[in-house]
């Protein structure tokens, strides 16, 4: 009889255990994943992009002469620094690409391939300099990796414009870019300097004409307290090329 009822104790412990797992099972298995920031983008990147040079071209399109510095609100410091400026040592010590960091980059003129590393990651090269920023998305965070040209991007989408109640703007969502973590490097290719404590803020916004064409403007601030007055911003055009038959990489110039 002890027996008997030992086992059907058991029994039922075991269906109850069974019964608790498969409800567990179930419930996880209806809840939704959590979306991927490649789901849930409200605009395509991907592809390849041209810089349209429509503004500051005789600073962007070639390397302006030493002490050219207008347009930039430099400090006493910064000019201290680009006054001093010589290729030849920057070739010398192997820092060619100090004008290919994440601040000065996107002012060239550069062709850019865009893709996405994986789901929260979006992938930006440029062929001029042949750089690659990574733009992180969702929970990542920066870790103890040291300062780069491209430093550590954080990147989120923004809500269409007209759903925050701007109806002047672009009707697609807006891609925010916060860079840190950087190398010490030139606004300009002729010395304007940035620190390592500079932040680039950037706005990513998607237009598409009439006639199909598509344009990324990049609305972009820089901020460095100890080498820039107040932040340095900037307006960057970018259109949309049918493909990458044009897209051939060239290493940096210190020149």
């Amino acid at each position: 009889m002890k027996r008997s009822l030992r086992s059907t104790t058991w029994l039922a412990a075991v269906a109850a255990l069974a019964l608790f797992s498969f409800t567990t099972a179930r419930a996880q298995g209806q809840r939704p994943a959590a979306a991927t920031s490649k789901a849930v983008a409200p605009v395509d990147l991907t592809g390849y992009w041209v810089s349209v040079i429509s503004q500051d071209w005789r600073w962007r399109m070639v390397t302006p002469a030493k002490g050219d510095y207008a347009g930039v609100p430099i400090t006493a410091a910064a000019k201290k620094v680009a006054d001093a400026w010589d290729p030849a040592n920057d070739e010398a010590a192997g820092a060619s690409c100090k004008a290919y960091g994440a601040p000065a980059i996107m002012r060239t003129p550069t062709r850019l391939r865009v893709s996405w590393q994986d789901e929260n990651t979006l992938k930006i090269e440029t062929d001029n300099g042949t750089q690659t920023r990574l733009l992180h998305f969702g929970a990542w965070k920066p870790g103890a990796a040291p300062r780069s040209l491209q430093g550590d991007s954080i990147a989120e989408w923004h809500a269409p414009r007209s759903a925050r109640g701007q109806n002047n703007g672009p009707r697609y969502g807006s891609l925010q870019v916060t860079t840190k973590n950087l190398l010490p490097g030139y606004l300009r290719k002729n010395g304007v300097p940035y620190s390592e404590n500079a932040v680039l803020t950037e706005y990513w916004d998607l237009y598409t004409e009439k006639n199909g064409d598509q344009w990324v403007v990049i609305t972009a601030a820089v901020d460095d307290p100890l080498y820039l007055q107040v932040p340095w911003l900037g307006a960057l055009e970018f259109r949309r090329e049918r493909d990458g038959s044009k897209w051939s990489p060239e290493p940096c110039s210190a020149r």
